[in-house]
């Protein structure tokens, strides 16, 4: 049975229909039986919060007279667990971004009471039921309640002399080889995050064996591999930065850096004439993008994303950047603004006098991808179910598309339809579908930047979608259904026959592993594009996996076990990386 994901809880949010304001600040209606019921909050819908890290230790604190008290503890254990659990879909200032506002105007209408009800039971719109998930104790529910009645505090600023303060070259370039001084093949490792253990593994993808453990920031979100190949850029969602020079003779971080409090994105200048030159990594807080020397990571200039929303024109206090890709026509970086909606064209040739076009899309951008001719830009709207599409030739926006509910490409995949050409593909966050959009305006113009078919996958919550310029196969993943069989599982399309449907391969059963929930995600293909790389992803203190798959013949090639492969989420190969191959 095919089901549409309705609430996800990575938008964490009090639906309109269920916040009905009382008649003083601190009394109001509890939720209903009925609406409790209703609601069941899985792992996956805890995903997005439950990744979102921001101390904010020197945040300062506004008192006030007429709401619940809270002593010096209880605000420093409620303001890290709001930045943690909530930050990611509230915001920081809670002005709303995925999730709902909870400024104090809306929670004092709300009442005590009321906060304390929904934060222990949840919504059926997607509001996590904290407490009875075990996730916070009572006392955390109370506190949390409490807390959202006071004025946010807002963290402190990450300017460039903070910035400095966290750079270190741990190997200078004058010390570093000339040459590669190890005998792996480089184009075929695999970059692979061990989310919860604050670590990446490189994995050779011709032994499957592990190359080497790295020590990086709290849950790394992307690796990202400079021009050469022999760079290996990782980023936290701390903002802690890892340069990785992959030719010594064991892989070694040589320069670290933290760009901010809270971050998601990283980026290498790949143009003509400027390979390996320039880094650029984008944080949530402060929201703000720092381009540094790609050699070093030594920052050269911070840039501010604050600004005025494409839609209402509103000043938007905290427009996070979401996703980066590095240009193949012009010397410049393409950066994403979540909350304004708008896509930066920062051109690197002279940083000092430093360009860029700005380019009105759509709100609440997140993550895509290049076309196949690596000239268009689509990016994801997902909260306004909508692609944008950018063409970084000409500068310019070329269409707003829309799809299902809540597109979640990562960064796409291009293959040939059979009828309609050349088309990139995304799957949805919210529905079972999976949206193909035509990108030959030369030979196919009548299907250019529209949907020109819609696929029916397994059911919603995917996170990913994948295929490879020699493979056949589109292969679809599911972490975050509620449904277990699911979240464990993957769809597989035949491209020369799509109406055909899908096969389901699954993926945690070939694991071996018995215990967890046993999510699949994200598939990565080697350099051949004759394997595919899935993670089996479990709790920190559960069997996680890798599970290699044949991708002509569709059967198990391989499994990749390890005590030291914790939450194994994210995985890169290096030459794919690198070249944009998706």
């Amino acid at each position: 049975m095919k089901r549409a994901l309705t609430a996800l809880a990575v938008v964490a949010s009090f639906a309109a229909a269920d916040i009905v304001a009382a008649d003083t600040a601190f009394a109001a209606d509890k939720p209903s039986k009925e609406t409790v019921e209703k609601h069941k909050t899985t792992p996956g819908e805890r995903y997005e919060p439950s990744l979102d890290v921001m101390p904010g230790d020197d945040s300062e604190r506004i008192e006030e007279a007429g709401v619940p008290a809270l002593n010096d503890k209880e605000f420093a254990r409620a303001k890290t667990i709001y930045f943690q659990r909530c930050a990611g879909c509230h915001g920081v200032l809670r002005k709303g971004a995925t999730g709902k506002a909870l400024t104090t105007k809306i929670t004092r209408e709300l009442g005590l009471e009321y906060l304390t009800d929904f934060i222990n039971f949840g919504s059926p719109a997607g509001m996590p039921n904290w407490g009875t998930s075990g996730d916070f104790t009572p006392d955390d529910v109370t506190l949390m309640a409490k807390y959202l009645l006071h004025e946010p505090p807002q963290p402190p600023e990450f300017g460039l002399k903070e910035i400095k303060g966290t750079w270190k070259v741990i190997v200078p370039v004058a010390d570093r080889p000339t040459k590669k001084q190890n005998e792996l093949d480089l184009d075929n490792l695999f970059s692979v995050t061990l989310r919860d253990s604050g670590e990446i593994a490189l994995i050779d993808g011709d032994s499957k064996k592990i190359v080497k453990i790295l020590k990086s920031g709290y849950a790394v979100h992307i690796s990202r591999v400079s021009a050469s190949g022999r760079y290996l850029f990782i980023i936290g969602r701390d903002a802690k930065i890892n340069l990785i020079d992959l030719w010594m003779k064991e892989p070694t971080t040589v320069a670290v850096i933290k760009i901010g409090m809270e971050a998601r994105s990283v980026e290498t200048s790949k143009m003509k004439g400027w390979e390996d030159k320039y880094a650029i990594a984008g944080s949530y807080w402060p929201p703000q993008y720092v381009i540094m020397d790609g050699f070093t990571l030594e920052p050269i200039k911070v840039v501010s994303t604050r600004g005025m929303t494409v839609d209402t024109q509103e000043f938007h206090p905290e427009p996070r950047v979401a996703s980066i890709v590095a240009s193949h026509y012009h010397p410049e970086f393409v950066v994403t603004v979540k909350e304004t909606g708008k896509i930066l064209m920062v051109n690197y040739e002279d940083i000092k006098n430093l360009k860029v076009t700005t380019i009105d899309a759509e709100r609440f951008l997140h993550d895509g991808g290049f076309d196949s001719t690596g000239r268009y830009f689509l990016v994801a709207a997902n909260a306004r179910d909508t692609i944008a599409v950018v063409d970084t030739k000409e500068n310019k926006l070329v269409k707003l598309v829309k799809t299902g509910v809540k597109p979640h490409p990562g960064r796409g995949a291009n293959f040939v339809h059979p009828k309609f050409g050349p088309v990139w593909a995304t799957s949805h966050l919210g529905d079972e579908t999976i949206a193909l959009i035509g990108t030959d305006p030369k030979k196919h113009p009548k299907q250019a930047w529209n949907v020109v078919q819609s696929l029916e996958g397994q059911g919603g919550g995917s996170l990913f979608i994948k295929t490879h310029p020699k493979s056949k196969n589109l292969w679809v993943d599911t972490p975050l259904n509620p449904e277990a069989e699911l979240a464990s599982s993957v769809a597989v399309f035949d491209i020369s026959n799509l109406d055909k449907g899908y096969e389901v391969i699954p993926i945690g059963e070939m694991s071996g592993i018995s215990e967890g929930v046993r999510r699949v995600v994200q598939g990565e293909y080697n350099k051949a594009g004759d394997e595919i790389w899935f993670s089996v992803w479990n709790a920190k203190d559960q069997e996680s996996a890798i599970v290699v798959i044949d991708d002509k013949t569709r059967k198990l090639k391989a499994v990749i076990k390890d005590k030291r492969l914790i939450t194994p989420t994210g995985k890169f190969n290096v030459y794919n990386t690198k070249n944009d191959v998706y």
